[in-house]
């Protein structure tokens, strides 16, 4: 799992498909970066590697997007039902809670911490998405619900 907004786009430290991946639609990105990601790796260790357990995912700007699912379990998970009103704000602004993003400083964690003085990460984040839980978070989030069919897949194939 990698945040797509920070990964590297041009220099020795660039990702497969990351240049491409910013010309295209919001809803493409990720899939373009999974694709390019999965050809480098499959070259690099060879025609014995398989590529099927190999199960990358892009979240396209950050875990707290996906805290978006639900605005109301998301400020009851933090103590803040005061938020809620807030959240859906944000959160009505885009197709998917795994698009909020506009720049470094509307990513989904700063617009939490502009509300939320003190917002801990991994406290918060764990509680919020606990909250919620994955069922909602697979139906508002297509791209998170699609890694995780795939994972499950795994688990259930004869490998």
């Amino acid at each position: 799992m990698v945040d797509y907004y920070a990964l590297p786009q041009t220099g020795d430290r660039a990702w497969p498909g990351r240049a491409v991946a910013a010309a295209a639609q919001p809803a493409d990105k990720a899939s373009i970066v999974v694709g390019a990601l999965a050809a480098d790796v499959a070259s690099a260790m060879g025609a014995d590697f398989n590529l099927s357990r190999f199960v990358p995912f892009v979240v396209m700007h950050e875990f707290e997007g996906l805290l978006f699912s639900d605005c109301e379990a998301f400020a009851l998970g933090i103590g803040r039902t005061d938020l809620i009103s807030k959240f859906q704000d944000i959160r009505d602004k885009f197709a998917t809670p795994e698009e909020i993003n506009d720049s470094p400083m509307t990513a989904p964690s700063k617009r939490v911490e502009a509300l939320v003085a003190g917002y801990q990460k991994p406290l918060l984040g764990i509680l919020a998405a606990l909250e919620i839980g994955l069922p909602r978070i697979r139906a508002a989030c297509p791209n998170f619900s699609d890694w995780l069919a795939r994972l499950e897949a795994l688990g259930s194939a004869d490998l």
